[in-house]
């Protein structure tokens, strides 16, 4: 699949549930209302049609939330994707299978996800401190989180710690994550807050550039180039004293859009073919439709991917006190 700025589009992210367990305050407002159980798609569906993208060409697959590993039976859509890794040979297919997770089921889950066929996690982890934690989700516990990153570790999985950088409340501790991921072999990538959603807090007091947090961080540790990709938006430096790597996602200091590989499913089967922009299909009806096969379904998608926009237009300043999106980072996944 080519879009119209002649971006091959190779990864899909697919939000399982909008559901959570935290209550992230840049993510989520306090009193969420979820949606309807009719309109969030089955595993079956999601499963359908990711295949057929994977018939179109893309090679990633990462489940989001909400927190995925919160949807009942979510392990069999990991197996049923994972059967599908290879399985076109080294010239097409499925060739890797992720999750982002908040990692409170990550203790009881890992064995599973690993033997689905996930062999890397991204785990959010804003901070270290438990009371900036708890205030952070709102209600969450550390612990939890942190004996699921160990488990993850010891299933196999390689883990990268995300970290949403917020002004004033996390600022103060980026050398202290950085040496702890060091310490236990963990990838660290921070990420600027993005305008998504009403969230009960001013986006212009959270806001933190991360040109400031590297130059800062630089003071301490030697960040060195690297030409490392995982296939998302991160650019990486390896820290030279932990041989880790520390990436950073900048939606708003640098607009990383020119090398845009992406979409983004919603559990209700919408598309967004642009994090930052509200240009969508829905595919639910499609997939409820039984006379649409899966060559109608795959003439869908690429009818939406002609329509995929050049970037998307996040502003954070005095000026925009409301979200670019109205909706929130929990129904699109990230």
């Amino acid at each position: 699949m080519i879009d119209p700025f002649g971006r091959r589009i190779s990864y899909l992210r697919v939000s399982v549930t909008d559901r959570c367990d935290l209550r992230c305050v840049y993510c989520m407002a306090e009193d969420m209302a979820f949606l309807p159980k009719r309109e969030v798609l089955t595993l079956e569906e999601l499963d359908r049609l990711c295949g057929a993208f994977i018939g179109l060409g893309v090679e990633k697959i990462r489940l989001t939330g909400g927190e995925p590993l919160v949807r009942k039976n979510v392990i069999q859509l990991f197996r049923s994707l994972g059967a599908r890794i290879g399985a076109q040979g080294e010239n097409g297919g499925l060739k890797e299978l992720t999750v982002t997770t908040n990692g409170t089921q990550l203790a009881h889950m890992a064995e599973d996800l690993y033997a689905a066929g996930v062999r890397r996690i991204n785990v959010s982890l804003d901070t270290l401190d438990p009371a900036t934690f708890k205030a952070m989700t709102r209600w969450g516990e550390i612990g939890k989180t942190l004996d699921g990153i160990f488990a993850a570790r010891a299933a196999g999985l390689a883990v990268k710690i995300n970290a949403v950088a917020l002004k004033g409340v996390n600022e103060g501790e980026y050398d202290r994550m950085l040496a702890w991921c060091g310490e236990h072999g963990f990838d660290l990538c921070l990420i600027e807050t993005m305008p998504m959603g009403e969230i009960n807090e001013d986006r212009t007091d959270q806001y933190l550039p991360l040109s400031l947090v590297r130059s800062r961080l630089r003071e301490h540790w030697t960040l060195e180039e690297t030409d490392y990709r995982t296939g998302g938006p991160a650019r990486y430096y390896t820290v030279r004293e932990t041989g880790r790597r520390i990436g950073f996602i900048t939606p708003m200091t640098h607009n990383f859009c020119e090398s845009c590989n992406r979409v983004r499913l919603t559990c209700t089967g919408t598309l967004y073919m642009c994090l930052g922009q509200e240009d969508s299909a829905d595919f639910r009806p499609l997939l409820r439709d039984p006379s649409v096969d899966d060559a109608a379904l795959q003439a869908a998608i690429r009818t939406a991917i002609a329509r995929k926009p050049k970037g998307h237009d996040f502003i954070i300043d005095r000026g925009h006190n409301r979200p670019s999106i109205g909706r929130h980072m929990s129904v699109t996944g990230g």
